[in-house]
């Protein structure tokens, strides 16, 4: 059986240029890139290219590029940085949508003496900026916000809210794992402070990540050792994993137009198939404003976990919400925020496409769900006893 995989949110399929490039690193050019000899110095050379490359994709400096194990611990390191650039300060400002590397690190802070608040959202997913600027005072220390929701697809306008944040002093951080080489982004023309990038969502490996740090802002490491990374994080570096990062932001950089229009019109086919076929189906987030590759369906009166149990029988990959929080049965967290109706919420799939995936596949899901969908709708009381 074929696999249909419409989970690019989760991870994406490491592109075969990216694992051409790697290729070399894991045999015959294995030396560490932190030896004086010419053997590590050629690896070290390659690390450069490749943070040269992550720059490029974001308009950065490469001296402003530091690199990580994931999006998780560019995240922790960002808000442990600011924290401890400023002590004196116990205020930390997120948003309720947030993904689990920022709102679970949020949550854990908060039971140790900081100060936190969450923004909320509108029923499009939206951010209540009056709700964000009027909670800024002098204790903030940090703001963090992801530049695109992983769930629902949702831009948030980072931009603006950099800007608004910086005025007042503070240090602006955004999880920028889903909106990276996807979107453009110009960190040469932007108030951000440090941005965090994950690999495996961008085409490159699992494993590694990037945290940008602007110029002159205040920062320490959150893993301490040797001399790696400028000393802004020890360890011997995943040296075959970066190469394939900086291959996979020079694809992005080099493809992100072209694809992008690719992937917009197969999601909007998968849309409108679907909602053609299905009653009583609706989208979540913001259709004026979000990622071209992301949408996430609420199908009335059914159980999201049945959904993609059916779908997965037929070859079918999604997700009911972050991979990350995937074995709970709590509805997500994201719907919750944007008030997302219970009948609405727990039955709702996010689908992720990516510049590997068909029309001829598109079509197939909607060929094959809407069956799915009425035959749990018949096996669900709540169906039957729906509003008419």
């Amino acid at each position: 059986m074929d696999t249909i995989y419409l989970d690019n949110n989760a991870t994406t399929m490491t592109a075969p240029e990216v694992l051409q490039e790697m290729l070399p690193y894991f045999s015959e050019l294995y030396g560490n890139p932190s030896s004086m000899h010419s053997f590590g110095g050629q690896v070290a050379e390659k690390i450069r290219e490749a943070r040269a490359k992550v720059a490029k994709l974001i308009g950065a400096d490469p001296g402003e590029i530091l690199f990580t194990s994931c999006g998780t611990e560019s995240d922790s390191t960002a808000v442990m940085a600011a924290l401890n650039a400023y002590p004196e300060k116990k205020h930390i400002v997120t948003t309720k949508v947030e993904h689990p590397a920022i709102k679970s690190l949020v949550e854990h802070l908060g039971t140790k003496g900081y100060r936190t608040t969450f923004v909320p959202v509108d029923s499009k997913g939206d951010l209540d900026l009056e709700f964000l600027y009027g909670s800024l005072d002098d204790d903030t220390a940090i703001v963090s916000i992801m530049w695109a929701n992983n769930e629902t697809g949702t831009i948030f306008p980072i931009e603006e809210i950099a800007a608004q944040v910086k005025k007042r002093g503070i240090v602006f951080h955004t999880d920028a794992v889903q909106a990276v080489g996807k979107i453009p982004i110009d960190m040469a023309n932007s108030s951000v402070d440090m941005l965090s990038i994950s690999g495996h969502k961008l085409h490159g490996p699992k494993g590694v990540g990037a945290l940008y740090i602007r110029k002159g802002t205040k920062f320490s490491p959150l893993l301490v050792g040797g001399h790696q990374e400028k000393g802004r994080r020890a360890g011997t570096e995943n040296t075959a994993s970066i190469i394939g990062l900086g291959k996979a932001a020079e694809l992005a950089a080099k493809n992100m137009a072209k694809e992008n229009l690719q992937v917009a019109a197969l999601r909007d086919r998968l849309e409108k198939g679907l909602l053609e076929r299905i009653p009583n189906a609706r989208i979540n987030g913001n259709p004026d404003s979000r990622l071209p590759n992301t949408t996430n369906i609420s199908f009335e009166y059914v159980e999201g976990e049945a959904i993609l149990l059916m779908m997965n029988e037929l070859g079918i990959c999604a997700s009911s919400g972050s991979a990350c929080t995937s074995g709970s049965l709590e509805p997500s967290h994201v719907l919750r925020a944007m008030g997302v109706p219970f009948t609405c919420a727990h039955g709702s799939i996010r689908f992720s496409l990516s510049i590997y995936n068909t029309q001829e596949e598109i079509d197939f899901v909607v060929e094959k769900l809407p069956p799915v969908i009425q035959r749990l709708r018949d096996m669900s009381p709540f169906w039957a006893d729906r509003p008419q």
